[in-house]
């Protein structure tokens, strides 16, 4: 499965925002953006100049993509489905997006970051309406259950990560029972309640050209 494996906190650097990648730590004054809050490379301040159309529509597009960690082809596989949508395709896009697997293990507060999320589904943690599950871009739909298994429940990272959740909070689309592991689908997260800083119209714009 081809993933990004290179340093994260150069992703942020690139965007000039926290994407929340390396889980607690961007919450502390460790973060990149808090420390050097400037594009990676030796040359940055030569080479910055103000972002035409193409150049704006291009970082949001890779600044979604980094924030859920999926890559070129997926992504546009992505933007497909939602364009053929009945919908707000920018709106749709994301809401597919939040679906995934991963995603949502992150948004319960089983993972401290996405990353983190998708090993844990890898591994075979998680079991959706009572059957096992190790894809991390399955997609979820309203009424869907996801639980730990039992034989999970004590991972050290997944009870820490249940504690940092209690400051972060769970979206409002989604339920979340701590004592049985388990959380539930309410319905699709609406754009408010997805609440990334992004515009998604540029992506739209940008792959409709």
């Amino acid at each position: 499965m081809a993933r990004y494996v290179g340093p994260v906190c150069r992703l942020c650097r690139r965007e000039g925002l926290k994407l929340f990648l390396k889980g607690e730590r961007c919450y502390t004054d460790r973060c990149a953006i808090e420390r050097r809050n400037q594009p990676p490379g030796q040359q940055t301040r030569m080479r910055r100049g103000k972002l035409g159309g193409y150049g704006l529509q291009l970082r949001e597009k890779q600044k979604v993509k980094r924030i859920y960690g999926v890559l070129e082809g997926q992504f546009r596989r992505y933007f497909e489905t939602a364009a053929r949508t009945r919908g707000i395709t920018g709106e749709t896009l994301l809401q597919l997006l939040e679906r995934r697997l991963d995603n949502v293990i992150y948004r319960l507060g089983f993972a401290t970051s996405r990353a983190q999320a998708r090993q844990l589904v890898r591994h075979g943690h998680f079991i959706v309406n009572g059957r096992k599950v190790n894809v991390p871009s399955f997609s979820l739909k309203a009424g869907d259950v996801i639980a730990m298994r039992s034989k999970s429940q004590k991972n050290p990272i997944v009870l820490h990560a249940m504690e940092e959740v209690k400051g972060r909070g769970v979206p409002e689309w989604l339920v979340l029972d701590g004592q049985s592991f388990e959380g539930r689908i309410l319905g699709l997260p609406t754009r408010e309640q997805i609440g990334l800083p992004v515009q998604e119209q540029l992506i739209v714009e940008l792959y409709s050209k």
